[in-house]
């Protein structure tokens, strides 16, 4: 599938939004329907991040703990080896890529394997596409030198991998997204409750589930997770159909984890429906909101690489703007996102 380049910070010239003096450059995008053919989830996962950094024409081998930000225009007493000839090439202008220092960091992916993420009408469950981007994001922590660990849940705690970057982690981490959903219930507080507990060294989390839970206690769980000085990243993955409810004739429903069976006419309950859930989503959206922590929804039909793209956007947003952790007395950490 062929798209135009996303517009985005942290992209050259040609990728910056509002840079509308510049020119765009089509990007091919991996069709999901063909990643999701491939059967190796770690293969899926390098097929996606080398996708990526041929989108941005970069190379993630530029070296470790040091991180592409963004792109200035040159000036003469500039080194000329950091100017880019492809932007160059593209705009008629000099611009010098600008890189950031900074120490390998430690990353836990958070992977809902409960029984609503195995539904799917894509081709595909939710869950496989969440273990893919979970397998991505891990793929290219790895790839820049960084420690990633995995805890995969559903109504309980089922795999846990400490952050760590060693010969082999990698491919038990991938062993451990593969692994089938034994679970059918959601409990967002027991993962939260459990990464507090074990994980004291300041940390990036990235929290994979649907959400389709009860919200209440996923608040003040959060507010514990920032107060230990985790940065967190949400993913709200969710099936085409769940986001419109895009059935044509009247049909049982069944609740993939309480078994609960309900017969529904989607032409009648659809707009109802739509409501309801983007309630559900907005308040999942404003909890994250008021803790300055990075919320975005993904259907289980976008490329990946968007999802990476994102990834690495809103990390710099959070990196570059204020933070105010919550502490005792102190309910929220605002931050602007």
């Amino acid at each position: 599938m062929s798209v135009t380049a996303p517009k985005a910070e942290i992209g050259g010239p040609g990728l910056e939004a509002g840079g509308g003096r510049d020119r765009h450059q089509a990007a091919s995008l991996i069709d999901p329907r063909a990643l999701m053919s491939i059967r190796n989830l770690e293969l899926r996962a390098r097929v996606v991040v080398e996708g990526f950094w041929n989108g941005l024409h970069r190379s993630p081998y530029h070296g470790f703990s040091v991180e592409f930000t963004e792109y200035r225009q040159y000036s003469p007493d500039d080194d000329p080896r950091y100017l880019d000839w492809r932007v160059f090439a593209r705009s008629d202008r000099y611009f010098i890529k600008k890189f950031e220092d900074e120490t390998n960091l430690r990353a836990y992916v958070l992977s809902d394997r409960s029984g609503s993420m195995a539904y799917g009408s894509t081709g595909w469950p939710k869950a496989e596409y969440a273990a893919t981007l979970a397998a991505t994001l891990a793929y290219f922590l790895y790839l820049q030198g960084d420690a990633v660990g995995v805890l995969t849940f559903d109504q309980e705690i089922r795999d846990y991998l400490p952050a760590r970057h060693r010969t082999g982690h990698l491919r038990q981490v991938m062993l451990a997204l593969e692994k089938q959903a034994p679970g059918r219930g959601t409990s967002l507080v027991a993962p939260l409750e459990r990464i507090v507990e074990i994980v004291r060294k300041r940390s990036l989390m990235v929290l994979i589930s649907d959400f389709l839970a009860p919200l209440e206690r996923l608040e003040s769980h959060l507010i514990a997770l920032s107060a230990c000085g985790h940065e967190v990243i949400v993913f709200q993955v969710l099936d085409p159909a769940e986001l419109d409810l895009g059935f044509q004739e009247p049909a049982m429903f069944e609740d993939a984890e309480s078994g609960r069976t309900l017969f529904i006419d989607p032409r009648w309950a659809r707009n109802e429906y739509r409501r309801k859930l983007e309630a559900h989503c907005q308040s999942l959206r404003m909890a994250c909101q008021r803790l300055g922590i990075a919320c975005e929804r993904l259907s289980t039909d976008r490329p990946l690489e968007l999802a990476l793209f994102e990834f690495l956007r809103r990390r710099m947003r959070q990196r570059r703007g204020p933070r105010r952790m919550a502490r005792a007395g102190v309910s929220s950490a605002v931050m602007n996102a």
